[in-house]
């Protein structure tokens, strides 16, 4: 953990704290009959629950979803259920211990689930411009006079919002190719720093409460359909290079005709001709979705760069020989793979 991720995660929930909140969560899920009882591994399950990020809970974010979940459990055949969280680590324990057996992740968060929780890509998202990647923004207030030159001048002269520690658009992006890249270490460059969803930051700089906040692409969307007053308060200074966009993740570990069924699922949802086609589309318009494009867990891999760029870091930082050895080997590999895809 670098010496800014620390500082955050001081500042705004101890280990302690992060793990009581995640077993809270999971124990309640469980208790809302998400049990391991139903879901053994290779069994075929008696329902499915479907892991959704949402800064603002079930209520803003449940009629959006709902219909895809509807359609979902008359595709594969059994009910499936949403379960609702605000923090990305709660999501991705809940599919660790088999509480959740489908999510809907960013990329850093879905590289997590496929490291540590079983987890198993089978599409990602397309936007309805085609695009299946997005970017990591820095967002300040119109009319401030903030300027990225100002921002990276540092002097503790801002109050910086920053995103979720697994958000790959919130803070890993931003870490890796704005700040990493210049020796600027958030915490000692701003007067204060705080941790928040894309909206919640976004939101902070339109209302003065932060100077500078990172969001992203796909949060600048919304905010312009939702809240075209706010968005029209916010303007962009930096703008990152392309971000894998986020996937839908299995666990491993399901029923093989399952896990078919839902992969034909996402991977013919709103495709064709029809008035059932069209309505489909309607339902991912909603979500700012084209259709979902076959994948593997390959497509993190620009992901996994940002991750061992990010451990070179840190590693430099603290002087750690063995780290910068290790992490230079892990982007070296991961750069040839790069170059010899196609």
């Amino acid at each position: 953990m670098s010496q800014f991720q620390a500082s955050l995660t001081r500042r705004f929930m101890s280990k302690a704290g992060a793990a009581a909140l995640g077993a809270a969560m999971i124990l309640g899920l469980a208790s809302c009959g998400g049990g391991d009882e139903k879901t053994a591994a290779g069994a075929m399950p008696s329902e499915l629950t479907f892991s959704i990020l949402s800064a603002e809970g079930q209520a803003s974010s449940g009629p959006l979803w709902q219909p895809l979940l509807d359609d979902m459990s008359k595709a594969v055949g059994v009910p499936v259920k949403p379960f609702f969280a605000g923090n990305y680590n709660v999501l991705i324990e809940a599919m660790r211990f088999n509480q959740t057996q489908v999510a809907w992740f960013s990329a850093k968060p879905a590289l997590e689930a496929v490291d540590r929780a079983q987890g198993e890509v089978i599409a990602r998202i397309v936007d309805p411009e085609g695009r299946d990647s997005y970017t990591s923004t820095l967002v300040v207030r119109k009319g401030s006079g903030i300027t990225l030159d100002k921002v990276l001048a540092c002097g503790k002269q801002y109050d910086f919002g920053i995103g979720d520690a697994q958000s790959t658009s919130g803070t890993l992006a931003p870490l890796t190719f704005l700040f990493n890249p210049r020796g600027i270490v958030p915490n000692q460059c701003f007067k204060t720093v705080r941790s928040a969803s894309h909206q919640a930051n976004a939101f902070a700089v339109a209302t003065g409460v932060v100077d500078i906040a990172t969001s992203n692409s796909v949060n600048t969307v919304f905010m312009r359909r939702e809240n075209p007053q706010l968005a029209s308060q916010i303007e962009d200074i930096w703008v990152s290079p392309p971000i894998p966009e986020s996937g839908i993740v299995i666990r491993e570990d399901l029923d093989p005709a399952l896990k078919e069924k839902l992969r034909s699922f996402f991977l013919t949802y709103g495709q064709g001709q029809g008035p059932e086609a069209e309505r489909q589309r309607q339902v991912l318009a909603g979500l700012n979705y084209s259709m979902f494009r076959a994948a593997d867990d390959t497509y993190l891999d620009p992901v996994r760069e940002m991750v061992a760029d990010q451990k070179l870091s840190e590693a430099r930082a603290k002087n750690d020989q063995a780290g910068v050895a290790a992490a230079e080997r892990d982007l070296a590999a991961l750069r040839a793979k790069r170059e010899v895809q196609p």
